[in-house]
């Protein structure tokens, strides 16, 4: 290490060392390889603590406007591209007000006046987390529309639905499209109720003991757009639990995505061709040149790997630190950048793949018929019209399924004879439930795969959308 690089490190921990860190100290202690990117969220929270030390008579005016017009140079800098991140100076917070020194002098000392980086970092880190819940509300909020847009094309096409993977009862495309809107406003709903509960401001809680300063933190929560300053300076330095729901809420959304990605992945081979997704999320192979692979998806259901991962990672992290600060939360920050990367890139791909991608009326018709899809419908019109007790419906249906088999037929194809054969008091009317459009439609109940009751829920969620 150089003099000066020793020298430039003493000088931010103060006077308690005689030298500066080794090489490996400083490669594991830094954080500025990651932390870089919270320099907006860092300025932002600098600015507003400058303009409340002034408002409270701490910092003088002409200090104050120095250092605000300074962070802004420092912020344009950095966005041009032109910054100079150090390693020496371990974190964003020590590179920016080194910056601010160099273009304002000695009054760049005083930003740190009241406050300790056990507080910046909580405020920047919650900042910025804030602004990805915003963004996860906003990417989930078009992927719902595309979901709604591909329901409203095809309300009423019939298709398979689906137990074990196994064919169970008809339903209709729009109401399987819909399933997702559901799936994906809870996801909505749980990155709105974090950011509510993260919105406290911890800035002013110092190293975690508060500070004597004649501070106003309501002023600098209401500056950064809290609700709240936090009420426990302990607290203040040491949770992360907004961090942990951001993360939690992503893990959830990304299993959501990855079911759907399943299930394209089913749906565009060549087995089922219930749908066609657009060249532009798909893939050639390199030998075989008939193949169009569905590798957004694959990616996608790839994706909560990765976020659950870092989800487990801050769990593990956080479980065993004592109050308050501890080094171990510099480890924060990498989980949660990249989850909340891989989220918004997913959530993004899966927009444009429901958006293009478009469903094959007849294979999914053709497929909704298969594997006595109206078996149900069978055993509820012998309990409506015969009076059976269920059971035996159940019965009577399954020994009528197994000749059908034997027939090699389907379940409609039966004679009445075949049926009465079975049980004498069946008339031809069976014939009418048996049909998969006359199964859907019959799906009458709130929540049902009928198509009044399908464009029921679209009308709603649009009017919620827009």
């Amino acid at each position: 290490m150089t003099d000066t690089t020793s020298k430039s490190a003493n000088a931010m921990w103060g006077g308690r060392f005689a030298a500066g860190p080794s090489a490996i100290m400083q490669a594991i202690n830094a954080s500025i390889g990651f932390d870089q990117r919270l320099y907006a969220q860092d300025i932002r929270g600098s600015r507003a603590h400058a303009a409340m030390l002034a408002a409270q008579g701490i910092l003088s005016d002409s200090d104050a406007q120095a250092i605000g017009e300074g962070l802004l140079t420092v912020l344009s800098e950095i966005e041009a591209g032109g910054f100079d991140f150090r390693a020496d100076l371990e974190d964003i917070h020590m590179n920016v007000e080194n910056r601010l020194r160099e273009l304002i002098g000695p009054a760049a000392g005083r930003l740190h006046t009241a406050r300790s980086r056990n507080d910046q970092v909580a405020v920047d880190f919650r900042l910025w987390v804030r602004d990805q819940c915003d963004a996860a509300v906003e990417g989930l909020t078009e992927l719902m529309r595309a979901f709604v847009a591909q329901a409203e094309a095809g309300a009423d096409w019939v298709m398979p639905g689906f137990t074990h993977l196994q064919t169970a009862q008809p339903v209709t495309w729009g109401h399987h499209m819909m399933a997702y809107v559901e799936m994906f406003a809870r996801d909505r709903s749980r990155f709105a109720d974090a950011r509510a509960r993260m919105n406290e401001c911890p800035l002013g809680a110092a190293a975690l003991a508060g500070t004597s300063f004649p501070i106003d933190r309501h002023a600098t929560a209401a500056a950064l757009g809290f609700d709240r300053p936090t009420a426990n300076s302990l607290d203040s330095v040491s949770d992360r639990d907004f961090a942990l729901e951001f993360l939690s809420a992503s893990s959830i959304c990304a299993m959501h995505l990855s079911r759907f990605a399943e299930e394209l992945v089913i749906w565009s081979s060549a087995q089922f061709r219930f749908v066609r997704l657009s060249d532009g999320f798909t893939t050639g192979s390199s030998i075989m040149p008939q193949k169009k692979n569905p590798d957004a998806a694959e990616l996608i259901r790839a994706k909560i790997g990765r976020i659950l991962g870092a989800t487990v990672a801050l769990f593990t992290i956080m479980k065993g630190l004592a109050l308050t600060y501890s080094k171990d939360m510099q480890e924060d920050k990498e989980q949660v950048f990249d989850a909340a990367d891989s989220l918004m890139l997913s959530l993004a791909a899966m927009t444009g793949m429901v958006t293009d991608m478009s469903a094959n009326r007849a294979a999914l018709a053709a497929a909704a018929g298969s594997g006595f899809s109206t078996a149900t419908d069978l055993a509820d019109w012998l309990v409506r019209e015969l009076g059976l007790p269920f059971r035996d419906a159940h019965h009577v249906t399954g020994t009528l399924v197994k000749l059908a088999e034997d027939k090699g037929c389907d379940l409609p194809d039966l004679t009445l004879a075949d049926m009465q054969a079975v049980h004498a008091r069946i008339t031809a009317e069976v014939f009418g439930v048996l049909g998969v459009e006359n199964s859907v439609r019959s799906r009458t109940s709130y929540g049902g795969t009928a198509p009044d009751q399908v464009r029921a829920q679209i009308a709603r969620w649009k009017e919620l959308l827009a």
